[in-house]
């Protein structure tokens, strides 16, 4: 089974749009660390994806664990915020397959540690691809006016084409 790191927001985007389930349908279990559960669960009490992401971590298919490399989530908090630099420091702790991040920044910071990184949009074209959804633009839109995901119009119309969706 591949490992797979998830950082907060693609939890609470795909939940917002009832798609988080296609984290388990794809990857079979996710890994979060402590800073993700705090941010979603603990501190989002009353908001979106804290149901779900309980539900699944009691179906045992989220594991909740601590990076240790103490020195490298330090550094890592000088650019980025706390959940990041724990899910970028268990990636590379645990030579992830593949980590879950949306933020920019964050992305540009996996890629000098050489981590393959996806995100919501990524898991939602792959989703299309494999039959698991319709249409991917009910899907993006969905995601920028529900779940209030900020989408550039450039990559929102390159992953339309990425699967023969028209504007």
């Amino acid at each position: 089974m591949p490992v797979v790191i998830s950082n907060s927001s693609t939890l609470i985007h795909l939940s917002a749009i009832g798609r988080l389930v296609l984290l388990k349908e794809f990857y079979g279990k996710i890994v979060i660390p402590p800073a993700v559960w705090k941010e979603v669960v603990e501190e989002g009490m009353g908001r979106i994806g804290v149901i779900d992401v309980k539900q699944a971590r009691q179906e045992g298919w989220i594991d909740v664990v601590s990076p240790t490399d103490k020195p490298l989530i330090r550094l890592l908090k000088r650019d980025l915020d706390e959940g990041e630099a724990e899910v970028i420091a268990l990636a590379i702790e645990q030579k992830a397959d593949v980590v879950f991040l949306d933020e920019s920044n964050a992305r540009k910071i996996a890629e000098v540690y050489d981590l393959v990184k996806t995100g919501v949009i990524g898991l939602l074209i792959r989703a299309k691809k494999e039959g698991r959804i319709e249409s991917l633009k009910e899907e993006l839109n969905t995601l920028r006016d529900k779940a209030g995901f900020w989408i550039e119009e450039k990559l929102y119309q390159q992953a339309l084409q990425s699967v023969g969706e028209k504007l």
